[in-house]
């Protein structure tokens, strides 16, 4: 469920560094003149505030570790000083914004986890750097704390189980409608000249429904039990938009069969057939719409985390 993690970070980002920046400030002093001891004290309080965190360390104004690892696990403490870090994007990112930053997801070298960093600089009372606070948090941690996973409930799994049978009746009804679209012409043989117009205009119907249930059926399991929250590139969500493509395929089919056949039949009931035709404009423009707004609302919000 790696990439649902991912994509959970990236909506909750902004909350998440908003919430790791508040407790690094409340712990610790912007502007320290006690030096390294005093930052050491003030760790532990932070340790402490933020049980989460994985590793805590603190760098030099040129990159380097200057104690080693504060961690409650053993297996990632006791290390780590005199490390260069200068070549880390979260301290590159530290001296450019001269602020407090969270990064993106990233394997760490130290656990093999995907961890998030969030830094903090401390500067003496005439503004140089003199340290920076690193705070390394397990992905799934930070999610917990920010926005619990619906990963980790109960619920989440039932929701997962409902959906996934949900899927296999779905995907099963599509091949009833599969074989019974391919019995309603194979039974013909091959002698053209039995073949009925109403029983082809069935049997295109029918395997057109089992395409567009089908279609569904993968959006829905890609989307709802495992986890791949995917988006069409202007914000919406497949599952929706699949949905109602389905739908207006099925309509479309059903209204083009419809002309083709009063058309050879009994043209007197053609009216009904454009009506339904409007019905699936209607469909259509409405389709449009959401696809419209929905990549507005996306540009909205990448805009805003981009400010």
């Amino acid at each position: 469920m790696v990439v649902k993690e991912i994509q959970e970070y990236a909506q909750i980002r902004t909350k998440a560094r908003a919430y790791l920046c508040y407790i690094l400030s409340r712990n610790i002093s912007k502007h320290i003149e006690g030096g390294i001891e005093q930052v050491i004290r003030n760790i532990d309080s932070l340790q402490k505030a933020l049980p989460q965190a994985e590793v805590i360390y603190v760098l030099d104004g040129k990159g380097e570790q200057l104690i080693d690892n504060v961690s409650e696990n053993d297996t990632l403490k006791g290390f780590g000083k005199g490390a260069d870090r200068s070549n880390r994007a979260y301290y590159y990112r530290t001296m450019s914004e001269h602020r407090c930053i969270l990064t993106d997801p990233y394997p760490s070298l130290v656990s093999n986890h995907l961890v998030v960093t969030s830094t903090f600089p401390i500067y003496d009372t005439e503004g140089k750097l003199l340290y920076i606070i690193c705070v390394d948090i397990n992905l799934r941690d930070i999610l917990r704390m920010v926005h619990p996973s619906s990963i980790d409930s109960g619920f989440g799994t039932l929701s997962k189980v409902t959906y996934a049978a949900f899927c296999v009746a779905l995907f099963a009804v599509a091949l009833l409608f599969f074989f019974k679209g391919l019995a309603s012409f194979m039974g013909f043989g091959f002698d053209i000249s039995k073949i009925e117009i109403n029983e082809m205009f069935q049997a295109t119907i029918l395997l057109t429904l089992s395409l567009a249930i089908i279609d569904l059926v993968k959006a829905i399991f890609e989307e709802e039990v495992l986890g791949y929250e995917k988006r069409d590139g202007r914000g919406g969500h497949q599952t929706m938009i699949r949905f109602l493509g389905s739908i207006i395929i099925a309509l479309s089919i059903e209204a083009l069969m419809l002309v083709f056949k009063f058309a050879i039949t009994d043209p007197s009931h053609l009216l009904p057939a454009v009506y339904l035709i409007g019905g699936v404009t209607s469909l259509i423009i409405g389709l449009s719409i959401y696809l419209k707004f929905s990549r507005e609302s996306v540009d909205k919000e990448n805009s805003c985390k981009n400010n």
